[in-house]
């Protein structure tokens, strides 16, 4: 190949561009993987006390007793075991679970859940909701149950989660002109199972606390005004 004298010199090639991982909507923000591996550390800790692997295994008593949440320390019969804890445990006990199987489930539905409510409100705002609304169902829990069993575990949270994303739902409905039976379809079925799962667990399921998680959660969805893309988009008619 010949080359003109005049003709300028070529230019090296450039390397190829690196591509920044995925931080869209495709992947669970930093922010909800700091919840849950939170969770997920109290619980590993936990669980290995109990199997006598470090500490004591009455290491979980003492974190339920400080952490969970009492509905006799929310009514005053009982006096709290340090100053603040009538107050703390409307958040710590959403950070505490019954066991390992106990927590990985309430932790699958921040993930999903929290994955796809991040790309409507952003993640910072999970966060928010994630500890209002276990603020609420701690609420509704401490007013509806007088048993002195201690209430733990993430799934008030949960159920605000839920209640933010049927909020959104409902509006998006609304807008599109769209039938509401498949939102109540989804809400009867969802009291459906917390009745068989009461029933399972022989009334050991803090339904109270499901309740109070997911009015709170549907008040915040009003609170920031926000609709889920598509919900309730009616199909294009047949070309």
């Amino acid at each position: 190949m010949s080359i003109d004298p005049d003709s300028p010199p070529p230019r090296p090639a450039r390397p190829p561009l690196k591509r920044r991982p995925d931080i869209g909507p495709g992947s669970v923000p930093g922010p909800v993987w700091a919840i849950v591996g939170l969770c997920a550390l109290i619980e590993l800790v936990l669980t290995a006390a109990d199997n006598g692997l470090i500490g004591s295994p009455q290491w979980r008593m003492y974190a339920i007793a400080f952490g969970g949440f009492h509905s006799q320390l929310f009514t005053g019969a009982w006096e709290p075991l340090f100053a603040g804890q009538r107050w703390t445990m409307f958040i710590s006990h959403a950070f505490l679970h019954g066991d390992l199987l106990h927590m990985a489930m309430n932790m699958v539905v921040v993930l999903a859940l929290g994955k796809m409510l991040s790309g409507m409100i952003g993640p910072w705002r999970v966060v928010a909701t994630f500890l209002v609304t276990a603020i609420g169902g701690g609420l509704v829990f401490g007013l509806l149950n007088a048993s002195e069993a201690p209430m733990v575990g993430a799934s008030g949270a949960a159920f605000g989660f839920i209640g933010v994303w049927k909020y959104a739902e409902w509006v998006g409905r609304r807008q599109a002109g769209a039938p509401m039976q498949p939102l109540w379809g989804s809400l009867f079925a969802l009291v459906i199972a917390n009745v068989a799962i009461w029933f399972y667990l022989e009334g050991l399921l803090a339904w109270e606390a499901h309740l109070g998680g997911f009015v709170t959660g549907w008040l915040m969805g009003w609170l920031w005004r926000i609709t889920a893309p598509g919900a309730g988009r009616r199909a294009a008619p047949p070309a």
